[in-house]
């Protein structure tokens, strides 16, 4: 599997995405710069990393989601591809409009920063497909604009079509029914807010976020 890590001004866990694909698939990811209007040939999964890109200047993820680069991961993703955006990436991901939705100020306005239990909601995506439905996991989080918003229309779409691949165990920041991470339409597209590149290794206190890239790993094959 060839994984590709896009890597904004103020990205600050591309590294940690990096380490997470290179354990996972024994082989290093490649790293992309947001210039860059090209992906490399054969690029299986691109990871967004989490941080603070541009400064989340405007709003988090703006600046971001208009660079060059963004417009060949967009085609990526049409053609298939697996994308996963992680904290700062699902906020470019929102931004980019390759996902519905907003990322809000945390509902009590303060940076969280802990580990927190989620639920498991969908197991059928490639990205889900290790856990069980319903399972419950730790995976920590690390934002102060993670409050998941949406219109009423689009929550029950995504829950009518199973789009919602993560939510809060407990309330951390205020997210419209919980939702911690959802998928696009056709599932190969994941944003979410905890960090799952943050437990791949028991080293780290966890290994809850392992099977998500052990998952994408089977899917592409």
């Amino acid at each position: 599997m060839k994984s590709a890590v896009i890597v904004f001004p103020g990205s600050n866990c591309d590294r940690d995405l990096a380490v997470a694909f290179r354990d996972v698939t024994g082989k290093d990811a490649t790293m992309v710069w947001h210039g860059e209007s090209t992906l490399p040939d054969g690029i299986d999964v691109i990871g967004i990393p989490g941080g603070f890109s541009y400064g989340d200047y405007l709003r988090s993820g703006a600046m971001a989601a208009r660079s060059p680069v963004m417009r060949a991961v967009q085609a990526a993703a049409d053609r298939g591809v697996a994308v996963l955006g992680v904290c700062n990436g699902f906020q470019v991901l929102n931004e980019a409009g390759m996902l519905p939705g907003a990322l809000m100020r945390n509902a009590n306005l303060s940076f969280v920063c802990r580990d927190v239990p989620l639920k498991v909601e969908n197991s059928q995506s490639a990205f889900t497909s290790r856990y069980g439905s319903g399972e419950q996991i730790k995976v920590p989080v690390a934002h102060h604009d993670g409050n998941y918003q949406a219109d009423e229309a689009t929550l029950d779409r995504l829950e009518g079509e199973g789009r919602i691949a993560f939510r809060y165990a407990e309330t951390c920041n205020g997210s419209a029914r919980d939702i911690a991470g959802i998928v696009n339409a056709a599932g190969n597209v994941l944003g979410m807010m905890p960090h799952p590149e943050r437990v791949v290794e028991a080293a780290h206190g966890g290994t809850d976020g392992r099977r998500l890239f052990e998952g994408i790993l089977e899917a592409i094959g």
